[in-house]
């Protein structure tokens, strides 16, 4: 495939997937998002605009938008971003086109297998390259034109070279990684601790608490990562402590705001339906507690998190236990 792509296909029509195709439009490759139905593809070129996720952010002349399968087929890059949950029949269906590459920007671990991201890819036996793109960005002020920095990681250089050349212009700036493990953990753990900062939050626990949380949130993070063979250095960039300290403490962060509803008492089953949107790190959090028990990894914020949001445990106990753990080095 050529480093410089001449076809993109965004695969979802949500906030960032929306966010997404804006940015790759105002570059220089024919630019098509991808709606799951005629009926979303069509209201969003009658209102140009995506009025349930990004409203009144108009949408570029230059980005197509379709529901067809078929504008896939030969595409230089598919950009999937969708939840965790729909990642395999995205990339199904962008390979079944003959997409040249595909490249997800979910983070989180599937909540039934417990597998990242592309592990799940390697038990599909695809036949593209594939790679991740991860770092700390809000959809809304990614399709605000606003400074951003994302890192693409892939076990293929060209694959990172095409995402770099599609993106890295205006006031985006790409950087690349082969170290995907990491760039995959930092995303989809960092949603875990954001959830605990939005109940630290919501209980008015004070700054002091959340800055021990995203602290230590890192510390877990790291312990998770370099037990799958993830590099420490990469948990220290913009796909580890970047991502987490925009999640865990920016107002738009969707799992921040997750916990400050779960601080209120409200029920996980109602919450998601209550934001109109996915929050990973609830769907994903006890898959996470799972895998690291198996590791043998210490997590204890994680665990707390996967009782709370599992309604085994209340927030003010989780917090009483979080408190009386023994004292240790640091």
């Amino acid at each position: 495939m050529s480093s410089t792509p001449k076809r993109i296909v965004v695969i979802g029509a949500g906030a960032w997937g929306t966010a997404v195709a804006i940015h790759c439009a105002a570059g220089t490759a024919h630019t098509t998002l991808l709606c799951r139905s005629e009926a979303s593809a069509q209201a969003l070129r009658l209102a140009d605009e995506n009025t349930v996720y990004l409203p009144t952010l108009r949408l570029p002349s230059a980005m197509h938008i379709s529901a067809d399968p078929a504008v896939l087929h030969g595409a230089d890059i598919a950009f999937i971003v969708t939840p965790v949950a729909g990642l395999a029949a995205a990339l199904k269906l962008a390979q079944a086109q003959g997409t040249k590459a595909a490249v997800w920007l979910c983070k989180g671990l599937d909540a039934v297998t417990g597998l990242l991201p592309h592990e799940l890819a390697v038990s599909m036996q695809l036949t593209m390259p594939t790679g991740v793109l991860s770092g700390p960005s809000f959809a809304k002020e990614v399709a605000q034109g606003l400074p951003s920095a994302l890192t693409v990681a892939s076990t293929d250089a060209t694959v990172s070279a095409s995402v770099q050349t599609a993106l890295h212009h205006g006031a985006m700036r790409v950087y690349t990684s082969s170290d995907v493990i990491g760039v995959e953990v930092g995303g989809a753990i960092k949603n875990v601790i954001a959830l605990a900062c939005g109940i630290c939050d919501g209980l008015d626990l004070g700054l002091n608490a959340r800055a021990a949380l995203i602290t230590r949130g890192l510390a877990e993070t790291t312990r998770f990562a370099t037990a799958l063979g993830a590099k420490t250095e990469t948990l220290m960039g913009l796909t580890g402590v970047g991502d987490l300290v925009l999640t865990c403490t920016g107002s738009l962060s969707r799992n921040r705001n997750y916990g400050l509803l779960l601080a209120q008492g409200k029920a996980p089953a109602n919450i998601e339906a209550e934001l109109g949107h996915v929050a990973e790190g609830a769907r994903c959090v006890a898959a996470v507690a799972k895998r690291a028990q198996s590791l043998g990894v210490e997590m204890p914020i994680t665990q707390a998190v996967a009782g709370i949001v599992g309604g085994t445990l209340a927030p003010k106990a989780a917090l009483q236990a979080m408190l009386l753990r023994d004292a240790r080095a640091e």
